[in-house]
C-alpha cells in the first residue's frame, strides 16, 4: 500500500531579473518550483533549478531568444493534481474545473492573491522582484495532498537599499 505524501511547490513570479536571497531561502525544500512569468533573465531559472525542478512560462516582459523558447502556458502534475500555469489570469481561455485542474497559477499583477472558485484554487504569489508601489514582495507555497491544493503567501522581509554614506564636512 502506498501512502499519499504531501508535495510542496514553490511559486514565484515577476522577478524581472532579480532573484532575491530571501526568495531562495523561502523556496528551499520544495519538490518543484513554478515561475509564472516576467522572469527577466535566464540565470533566474538556472538559479531556481539548483533548488528544485522548474516549470516556467513566458511573461509579457520576457524577450529574446531564451524567452521565446518558453511556452505561454504550462500544465504540471504534482501528486495526482493538475496545475495550470500562465502569466496573466485575464488571458485564461478555458474553464479550469471542467478541464480537471486543481489550481490556476498566475502572476502579472504583482498582487499576492489566492481564492478558491468552484473548487479550483486561483493562486498569484505576487512579485518577488523589484518592489512596485507599496505592494509586498512575496513568493508562495502550494501543498498538494490527498488530491487537494492549499496555498500560502510568504511575504519576504526585504530591506531597503542602503543609503550612500554621508560625508561630514569639517569646518
Amino acid at each position: 500500500m502506498t501512502g499519499s505524501r504531501a508535495r510542496s511547490v514553490g511559486v514565484i513570479s515577476d522577478t524581472h531579473g532579480r532573484l532575491r536571497p530571501e526568495a531562495v531561502v523561502a523556496l528551499r525544500g520544495v519538490d518543484a518550483i513554478v515561475h509564472a512569468g516576467d522572469i527577466g533573465t535566464p540565470d533566474v531559472l538556472e538559479r531556481l533549478g539548483a533548488i528544485a525542478p522548474v516549470t516556467a512560462v513566458r511573461g509579457n516582459n520576457d524577450r529574446g531568444g531564451w524567452a521565446e523558447k518558453l511556452p505561454s502556458t504550462q500544465v504540471l502534475e504534482i501528486g495526482g493534481v493538475l496545475l495550470y500555469v500562465l502569466h496573466d489570469v485575464k488571458e485564461l481561455g478555458l474553464d479550469p474545473r471542467t478541464a480537471g485542474f486543481g489550481a490556476v497559477i498566475s502572476g502579472h499583477s504583482h498582487q499576492p492573491q489566492q481564492e478558491e472558485r468552484d473548487g479550483v484554487l486561483f493562486f498569484n504569489p505576487g512579485s518577488a522582484g523589484p518592489r512596485r508601489f507599496k505592494l509586498p514582495v512575496a513568493v508562495g507555497r502550494l501543498t498538494v495532498e490527498d488530491g487537494r491544493v492549499r496555498g500560502r503567501i510568504l511575504e519576504l522581509p526585504c530591506h531597503p537599499p542602503m543609503a550612500p554614506a554621508s560625508r561630514t564636512l569639517l569646518e
